[in-house]
């Protein structure tokens, strides 16, 4: 078999690392288990290594494995380097989380470290089943990871939803793939890629690329197969549901870009369309939902959804547009917002750690006066909300201005349309974004509030400061990584 070991090192380590934990987490006493928080955090750090050896080595820029059906490029390798420290974030503020729940418990980074090596295989993948594989072992894990807190009502609750719903939109997938084939006659995405060009005005072809699509709506919850993920985002526990609105949804939407530009980028008439509509109602109702929320996890499930919607737009720039260049800029526009998200949005949900364990709540109108005696966390606070509605010089500004590029440089009318639905649904989310900054630094603190000072856990505070950095090192300098993400655009719509 042609496997290269030095490509497959990230995924190696992960997969070692998770032995590790599980081979603790049996042996080790109840008391002691903190020794498998320590290695899967150290595991993570340890599978960026080759990440960088292959990035800046003098191999090869594309490694090819089992005849091309797994391949390691430079896409593969920043999307997996968002994947590890995205995921690596996650377990960082875990580890408090998790200590002061019940211990520390080795089966919950080994289901975590099970579904960010599965968004590593996806962003390697260049097949239907290596896809769909992947895609199952971040999705599955979280089924279990959503009921963690097993004597709340309402965890028990967000994992029985987003375990019926999960497999439900599971089958549909299957379902398009298994057409797909069926018409096509390949599994590989290239072989799909040739025979759907003569397939255009077969109604089976277009069911199963609508399909799919469906099957892909569920997992990056856009409208109308969102409805697991508000009560799935409170009930779970926080660490997981930051995992949910940036891990999981960055590794549908690998799934998604890797669908449309690599197996159908000659059927945008298909797919274009559907995924306007998917844009154009995510934005909408998330944004519009989340004016009315006053708990900030279900604020940001309905933001997450809405989000969702901003990465979708430059899907339809490239469905309106046969230019190869507006193409490719749809592309990065694409991967700019999604590395960007991933950030700001687990910087978002450690401050809601923090907040909640400062305050004892999760409402907004209990963070009234933060700034008072927990500055720092409302400067934080205000830094990472702000950014996901994208306001200057913080990073979001970019990934707004990225995605407003892509939809406009085609000129057409639907792709202006769009623009406009999404420029009014940046000044919505303006509104409740800057109502938690409002809340946390202009509101009086409420009486019997506790402003004792407490410092931040270390792991917590090294995750927050990680996030910080880059939102405002990315949104300062942002055109010094454009080079970078047009490369990457480049080769994820090679061959269109």
């Amino acid at each position: 078999m042609d496997l290269d070991y030095h490509a497959l090192a990230p995924e190696l380590v992960v997969a070692a690392t998770i032995l590790v934990v599980l081979g603790l987490d049996v042996a080790l006493p109840r008391p002691r288990k903190y020794w498998t928080a320590f290695a899967a955090v150290l595991g993570l750090a340890v599978a960026a290594v080759p990440l960088l050896t292959l990035a800046f080595g003098d191999g090869p820029e594309t490694r090819s494995m089992l005849g091309g059906l797994y391949v390691v490029d430079g896409f593969s390798l920043v999307l997996k380097a968002v994947f590890i420290v995205g995921g690596y974030l996650v377990l960082l503020m875990s580890v408090s989380y998790i200590e002061s729940d019940r211990y520390y418990q080795g089966e919950y980074y080994l289901l975590m470290l099970t579904s960010i090596l599965g968004s590593l295989v996806m962003a390697s993948s260049r097949d239907l089943i290596t896809l769909f594989v992947g895609l199952e072992l971040v999705t599955g894990p979280l089924f279990l990871l959503a009921g963690w807190r097993k004597g709340d009502a309402k965890s028990n609750e967000a994992s029985l939803k987003f375990f019926i719903l999960g497999v439900l939109s599971t089958a549909i997938l299957l379902y398009g793939m298994s057409f797909l084939y069926g018409l096509t006659g390949s599994v590989t995405f290239e072989g799909i890629r040739e025979a759907g060009a003569d397939l255009l005005d077969s109604g089976a072809f277009r069911l199963a690329v609508l399909f799919t699509l469906v099957g892909f709506g569920f997992k990056v919850t856009a409208v109308p197969f969102h409805f697991w993920a508000p009560d799935t985002y409170e009930g779970a526990p926080t660490p997981v549901t930051a995992y949910l609105s940036v891990g999981s949804k960055a590794a549908g939407f690998v799934g998604l870009l890797l669908l449309c530009y690599k197996a159908l980028p000659s059927v945008t008439e298909i797919w274009g369309p559907a995924l306007w509509v998917l844009a154009a109602l995510s934005m909408t109702l998330g944004n519009l939902t989340a004016l009315r929320q006053d708990n900030v996890v279900r604020m940001l499930a309905y933001s997450s959804i809405a989000q969702g919607g901003f990465i979708l737009v430059p899907f339809a720039a490239a469905a309106v547009s046969n230019d190869p260049a507006v193409i490719q800029e749809a592309a990065s526009a694409t991967i700019v917002y999604v590395i960007i998200y991933a950030f700001m949005n687990l910087g978002a949900f450690g401050v809601v750690i923090a907040g909640a364990r400062r305050t004892g709540s999760t409402m907004i109108d209990d963070w009234a006066g933060m700034w008072r005696y927990a500055p720092r966390l409302a400067v934080l606070g205000a830094m990472f909300f702000f950014s996901l509605a994208g306001i200057p010089p913080l990073a979001g500004w970019y990934a707004k201005f990225a995605m407003f590029l892509a939809i406009l440089r085609p000129g057409n009318a639907w792709a202006t349309a769009l623009a406009v639905i999404a420029a009014v649904n940046a000044v919505i989310a303006l509104v409740y974004y800057a109502r938690i900054g409002k809340t946390m630094w202009m509101d009086h603190v409420p009486e019997g509030t506790d402003t004792t000072a407490r410092p931040l856990s270390g792991s917590l505070a090294l995750a927050l400061g990680i996030s910080a950095i880059f939102v405002v090192v990315a949104g300062i300098l942002p055109f010094e990584f454009a080079g970078v993400f047009a490369d990457l655009a480049k080769v994820v719509t090679t061959g269109i």
